[in-house]
């Protein structure tokens, strides 16, 4: 039986969050385990529709992703959710309310997301023509202890891949790649 836990990624607008856990669910259910992934955007279309982006209405957000969370790790499917998550507060409300929780830090500098921004929302966010942008008008709280920190703007996306997994494995989360492969092959036999 597979084990439930939650995968928290955290980081700002850019980082590359929904990128690491598309690619990383891919691998999980490569090895035979079952995955779901909650994006933030995803997220505020279907579950949080209505909601703006006051402190109150983001806090909500972020609970209603815990939850559900909560509800997938129980049940043991591997919940990743990637949404910004700004505030450290209401993420620690989430890791003490489901438990199995890792926090992966998708770290990158404001400039460097200014750089590689296609929308040009950070050029816009710092001339001041979107208010409450995370990071910017509006705060961003690091986390102070993740379990997993990824730096996007110096690692490649294989790099931060493998430091999850790594990490994964090492911790017992999840099967070794080799050995998960092999109960997969004997599951299918």
């Amino acid at each position: 039986m597979q084990k439930g836990f939650t995968l928290w990624f955290t980081g700002l607008s850019g980082a590359g969050k929904s990128t690491l856990a598309n690619h990383l669910a891919k691998e999980l259910r490569h090895r035979g385990l079952n995955v779901e992934i909650l994006d933030g955007d995803e997220v505020r279309t279907n579950l949080s529709k209505g909601l703006g982006f006051s402190k109150e209405d983001r806090d909500t957000n972020i609970k209603r992703i815990g939850y559900v969370c909560k509800l997938l790790s129980r049940n043991g499917v591997i919940a990743i959710s990637a949404a910004i998550s700004p505030y450290r507060e209401v993420r620690d409300y989430n890791r003490e309310q489901i438990g199995s929780f890792i926090e992966v830090y998708v770290q990158c500098s404001i400039e460097a997301l200014t750089q590689r921004d296609v929308k040009g929302l950070y050029k816009k966010a710092l001339a001041g023509e979107i208010k409450n942008f995370t990071g910017v008008s509006d705060p961003y709280e690091p986390p102070l202890k993740p379990e997993i920190t990824v730096d996007s703007e110096r690692q490649k996306e294989e790099e931060s891949l493998r430091t999850i997994l790594g990490y994964l494995e090492e911790h017992g989360w999840i099967p070794h790649a080799q050995s998960s492969r092999t109960q997969a092959a004997q599951r299918h036999a």
